[in-house]
């Protein structure tokens, strides 16, 4: 049998070949750092004599986090139950029964199914009970329920305007692609320029607004030192800079649907709304779920602006996991700083992969 020659292994290879260094280069920045980080979070890291001495501890910098010395910074301080928590914990016990029995009649269960549910529908409940007992008036919430309200309530308002502004200028209005340009423009400035123009904005001393807020009568008022709006004036920059992402996506959706079926119900008289909700809203779903899911995925690692804005305070209110990481990093508590790190990992993946099984692959399914 004759040997194969190199010239014609090569070209039968040379897609595999071609993708090997790539693939390779990739796998050493990405799997190598999660090797390391997960010895670092299973380890104290010391100063010492000789330079430095790194010692296994086990599950400790997990166990400070969760039930330790660190728990009020990252699940935060517990107090009495207010009624606004036990709504929130009752409406989400609700959800996930109702999840659980819609899976359980559905006849299609499997053994992975049945797990993935018990993960994301146990994490879910454990979230639900954290933000109940740190909603008191006495309580603290910690930087990982600091970082669901980014996530949450950041990319709700996100997605809402951004879907708003991208329906009105796919309509026939005057002026629509100037409309466009402008709103497209925060998405070029940087996220640390962002925070900066922001900060100087919400200045309510020498501030530009400062002048028009004393014409109100506020007087002079520190968000800063509030935790509540001070979270808001994180949500606020971070909507204002990431609302441009949603509508260019959502504007390409709506101007690709096919324009025969809108004007076919505007014949037969249905109103805009019946439109959208019938026509325009089925069809722009899946890539309306899909966006959503690029834009959680990147609120969980927001770091920038509460760091440019408020340093992560005060106290650490505005602190998000990412900030909260990067702190302890900073002051050499590399063990600390990768536990949470894992953590973050742990919450975002269960997060998005929930997302993507109950909202994205369902709407696909129903546009198919």
């Amino acid at each position: 049998m004759q040997r194969e020659s190199l010239s014609d292994w090569l070209d039968r290879h040379a897609g595999r070949v071609f993708l090997a260094p790539a693939i390779l280069l990739v796998l050493a920045f990405s799997i190598f750092p999660l090797i390391i980080s997960a010895w670092l979070a299973l380890s104290r890291f010391q100063l010492s004599a000789n330079g430095w001495d790194i010692t296994f501890v086990g599950f400790n910098n997990f166990k400070k986090l969760l039930f330790g010395s660190q728990q009020f910074h990252f699940v935060g301080t517990f107090a009495p139950v207010p009624v606004l928590g036990w709504l929130i914990l009752a409406a989400v016990s609700a959800l996930v029964l109702w999840g659980l029995w819609r899976y359980l009649s559905s006849g299609a269960i499997s053994i992975l199914g049945i797990i993935g549910r018990l993960i994301s529908f146990s994490l879910a409940i454990l979230l639900a009970l954290m933000f109940t007992f740190t909603l008191g008036d006495k309580a603290q919430i910690g930087s990982l329920a600091t970082t669901l309200f980014y996530v949450v309530v950041g990319v709700g308002l996100q997605f809402l305007i951004g879907t708003g502004l991208a329906w009105l200028c796919a309509q026939k209005i005057k002026g629509r692609d100037f409309f466009r340009v402008v709103f497209f423009v925060p998405m070029m400035v940087t996220p640390v320029g962002v925070a900066y123009m922001f900060r100087m904005l919400a200045d309510m001393r020498q501030g530009p607004i400062s002048p028009i807020w004393r014409g109100l009568g506020f007087g002079d008022f520190a968000w800063s030192t509030n935790a509540w709006s001070a979270k808001t004036m994180v949500i606020i920059g971070d909507t204002w800079q990431w609302v441009p992402f949603i509508f260019i996506v959502m504007l390409a959706a709506f101007e690709s649907q096919p324009r025969d079926e809108i004007e076919a119900a505007e014949l037969d008289g249905a109103s805009p709304w019946q439109i959208f909700r019938d026509i325009t809203w089925p069809s722009v779903a899946p890539v309306a779920a899909t966006i959503v899911l690029i834009r959680v995925i990147e609120a969980f690692k927001i770091i920038d602006l509460p760091n440019v804005l408020t340093n992560g305070g005060p106290g650490i209110a505005t602190e998000s996991l990412t900030l909260h990481s990067f702190i302890d990093w900073r002051t050499l508590n590399l063990g600390g700083s990768a536990a949470v790190a894992y953590m973050l990992l742990f919450v975002s993946t269960v997060t998005c992969v929930s997302f993507f099984n109950f909202v994205v692959m369902p709407m696909r399914a129903r546009r198919t």
